[in-house]
């Protein structure tokens, strides 16, 4: 009785939360961006919310070696990470490469943060970006432009890419063939995928620090507080009319072909070497290599357990329609033992899933339709669920494929082989 009892509740919520993210993605495609001016305000407010995770003291132990733009302070978006090891220094670090790497100007990108903050409604995003786009002119004729919502008077290469950033949030399919033309036309093909890296990883910023609810920090707030932003050297590569391979490509290509053969990867990836998204990475390699380090450190370590993270990853890829990513992680959970008839149940409704599976996705699902609408009840119920690490980990496993649905699809990847064959051995057809 219980059993039965357990799905039809699952299937009606199945139901209910199909048409719920539709009905979100529906409202996020057509709602207004929340105006700078409305995030200024929720920040100053953020300054006394409460985490719904610890933030332990900034001389704690766990935060040395951690370089953010502020010398001798440790923000709470390093903080939020203390309980996974190594994560605070990593995920600084990643911020830093992603504003002054690559070769797109700093400004411009830090622009495109504060546009998806805009989108996606992050008010502790919107902070950091804001204070980072005051210290240089460039900076502060954007964040001007953005608070005025008048972005005419802005560098096309400017526009083009502020345009690029909310269509891509607002849908993981947003940029048309269209679209995309216009932008490459402006941007080389490295640049282009800078471009579509920068807005993955600011979709998993937002997210990150809303379901969170992390405090705006005092002092982020303060204009008399500088931070410093690291100067980058001219890439001289850029100026020749085809791309050309840098040493940065070619230690970026060795250090991850090497990692792909290694044991440990072997037993807890998908037995495909180096996926196709690293090898689009691969063309900015800073990024790549800052987000792979990340992302290697944030899934240590694990406590939900790798079926657990494939159940979350393929609940977000459904929701964002990710074929490149559903597909990934059809041939996960197969790896892991997953039945072929609960993958094919998966694709129709949560029938199949347990009651701690369906726990994992059914929070993903909401923190991927709409970032900010994350409660304190929605959090608690996951924490009692998976403890405060394994909470923890769920967000920051919706947030990767917030970023991963972003990037594969949009740049139109092709899937592996291998994943092609199990895809099609479980649902008899294509995608």
């Amino acid at each position: 009785m219980i059993r039965i009892a357990f799905l039809i509740a699952a299937l009606s919520f199945a139901s209910f939360s199909s048409s719920a993210v539709s009905a979100n993605k529906a409202e996020k495609l057509s709602s207004p961006a929340t105006k700078v001016a409305v995030l200024e305000e929720q920040a100053k407010q953020r300054v006394k919310a409460v985490s719904r995770v610890a933030l332990p003291e900034e001389s704690a132990d766990v935060f040395k070696g951690v370089e953010s733009f502020d010398a001798n302070r440790v923000p709470n978006y390093a903080r939020g990470l203390a309980q996974i090891p190594n994560a605070p220094k990593q995920f600084a670090q990643l911020f830093k490469t992603f504003v002054s790497g690559g070769t797109i100007a700093a400004e411009t990108k830090m622009a495109m943060g504060l546009r998806i903050a805009q989108v996606n409604g992050s008010p502790y995003v919107a902070a950091h970006v804001i204070r980072l786009l005051r210290e240089n002119q460039r900076g502060a004729d954007l964040l001007a432009a953005l608070r005025a919502e008048n972005l005419a008077g802005l560098k096309p290469v400017e526009q083009r890419a502020l345009r690029y950033a909310e269509l891509l949030t607002r849908d993981a399919h947003g940029i048309t063939d269209a679209e995309f033309q216009a932008a490459s036309s402006l941007y080389n093909d490295a640049q282009m995928v800078e471009l579509t890296m920068v807005v993955c990883f600011f979709n998993y910023f937002t997210r990150y620090a809303e379901a969170l609810n992390l405090p705006v920090e005092a002092w982020a707030l303060d204009p008399t507080v500088k931070p410093v932003i690291p100067e980058r050297a001219k890439n001289r590569l850029t100026e020749a009319r085809i791309a050309l391979v840098s040493d940065e490509v070619m230690n970026a290509a060795a250090t991850t072909l090497a990692s792909s053969k290694e044991n440990a990867a072997q037993a807890g990836g998908l037995g495909l070497g180096i996926a196709n998204s690293q090898r689009a990475m691969m063309l900015v390699p800073d990024l790549q290599t800052a987000w792979r380090a990340y992302g290697t450190t944030a899934r240590a370590n694990s406590k939900i357990g790798r079926e657990i993270q494939l159940h979350v990853s393929f609940a977000v890829s459904m929701a964002n329609g990710c074929r490149y990513c559903i597909l990934h992680q059809v041939l996960g959970l197969k790896r892991q033992g997953v039945d072929p008839a609960k993958l094919q149940a998966m694709k129709k409704d949560d029938s199949q899933l347990t009651p701690r599976e369906l726990a994992a996705v059914s929070f993903a699902r909401k923190l991927t339709a709409k970032p900010n609408s994350i409660t304190d009840a929605d959090y608690e119920a996951l924490r009692k669920e998976f403890g405060d690490y394994g909470a923890l980990e769920i967000v920051l496993q919706t947030g990767a494929f917030a970023f991963m649905n972003r990037f594969t699809d949009n740049l139109r990847l092709p899937s592996e082989d291998e994943a092609i064959h199990v895809y099609k051995e479980i649902y008899g057809s294509d995608y």
